[in-house]
């Protein structure tokens, strides 16, 4: 059984600021057609997007207070060899969610995904990315997870083998060089094709190979908000 929230229109892609808890926390408790055992919570089979998100549903995930690479991000060895560390990421998460998962959230944040903590029975998923080196904690947003981090620190496990690129500095760094060329500096590309009308930002590993026709209806973004607004996905890996 999956798990379906529906809001009102205008909350979906509007920051999540813009709304309190307790209003998000009402729209959550009014999911239909699925298991929910109270406000917030989302269960059922899980379809993995990449190393920090999923999808119950109708209904995308970003689990809260960590970031992982990005599914084209390669992360450095001790060898200063580099390996597909976003890949590992999201195939990690794909064994860890391999199951009824249950989520538990009362946010949204500005792409309209339910920011959750979930888990697989009483192991808690969230923890368990950033436990094995598969993501980093977030403290920008949340210091619950910095003692796992330690953890994987400590044992050098995934992204903590050598020092690398964390996944905010390398999509601020690939939007910083894409910026530079894009049409008014707005550098997220909305391309049609037989997928449907899929937007590539610069971090995507085909974003150097996504060609824009704006004759055909392509189009130029400048933030995901507005690319989602207009009717454009993010690619899926």
């Amino acid at each position: 059984m999956w798990c379906h929230l529906d809001f009102p229109m205008g909350i979906i892609g509007a920051s999540a600021t813009a709304f309190s808890r307790p209003l998000v926390s009402t729209f959550l408790a009014a999911a239909i057609g699925c298991s929910v055992a109270g406000a917030g919570e989302v269960v059922g089979q899980a379809e993995v997007i990449d190393g920090d998100t999923i999808e119950i549903g109708e209904t995308t995930i970003r689990l809260h207070g960590i970031d992982a690479p990005e599914y084209g991000q390669k992360c450095n060895t001790s060898g200063s060899r580099a390996w597909q560390c976003g890949k590992a990421a999201k195939e990690e998460l794909i064994v860890l969610t391999n199951g009824n998962v249950r989520c538990e959230g009362d946010e949204l944040d500005d792409y309209g995904r339910l920011i959750a903590v979930c888990w697989i029975g009483d192991a808690e998923i969230n923890r368990a990315m950033v436990e094995s080196g598969h993501a980093w904690a977030f403290v920008k947003y949340s210091k619950d997870y910095i003692d796992a981090e330690a953890i994987a620190r400590s044992s050098k496990a995934g992204v903590w083998q050598a020092e690398t690129q964390t996944p905010w500095e390398f999509r601020a760094e690939r939007w910083q060089v894409a910026e530079q060329e894009a049409p008014e500096g707005c550098p997220i590309k909305g391309n049609i094709s037989r997928s449907g009308r899929i937007y590539h930002p610069p971090w995507s590993p085909w974003y150097s190979r996504t060609k824009i026709d704006t004759s055909k209806g392509e189009r130029w973004f400048c933030d995901e908000a507005e690319a989602l607004d207009a009717g454009w996905r993010p690619p899926r890996w």
